[in-house]
């Protein structure tokens, strides 16, 4: 796994042009069943992918905090959210709570979350290979690819299912 990890950067470059006009195509005219195919795909890949080997998303980059993100975790350290914004947080350049640093302040060196429970929507949605009107985040899939390698696999397996 951490071989794949170290190359998948490369390896998602190798495939992005490619990956891009598929996703183009796939944008134009997605298949009436692509949601269903994209949740085949999806629980298959994570059937066999323990997200704990890696955790490279954690490792690499930060999630968006919504407001309601920032209420649950902050109670559940029962902090004031203006504390948490100020001690964990930062707004980025379109103006979004984000991590202050990366890796992830709550990642664990064992690659377990300390606030699995209470996680950001957009951590418990990543990569976001079963969301519906999956064609939609192409440009969000896109950049997934270089980080998971589960996304890596789904959008493999998905240019061999799906014809455009």
């Amino acid at each position: 796994m951490q071989d794949f990890i170290k190359n998948l950067s490369k390896l998602a470059k190798d495939k992005h042009n490619e990956n891009k006009k598929f996703f183009a195509k796939l944008k134009n005219k997605p298949p009436k069943n692509l949601d269903y195919v994209m949740q085949e795909l999806h629980d298959a890949e994570f059937k066999k992918t323990d997200c704990l080997e890696c955790a490279n998303c954690c490792k690499t980059t930060g999630p968006l905090f919504t407001d309601k993100d920032i209420e649950r975790i902050a109670k559940h350290f029962r902090m004031k959210t203006q504390q948490f914004i100020t001690k964990y947080l930062s707004i980025d350049e379109d103006n979004d709570y984000v991590l202050q640093s990366v890796p992830c302040t709550f990642l664990g060196a064992d690659n377990y979350c300390s606030i699995y429970e209470v996680r950001p929507k957009a951590c418990r949605e990543f990569p976001h290979t079963d969301r519906k009107k999956f064609q939609q985040i192409s440009n969000l899939t896109l950049k997934n690819v270089e980080m998971c390698p589960a996304a890596f696999n789904i959008v493999e397996e998905m240019k061999k299912r799906i014809k455009v």
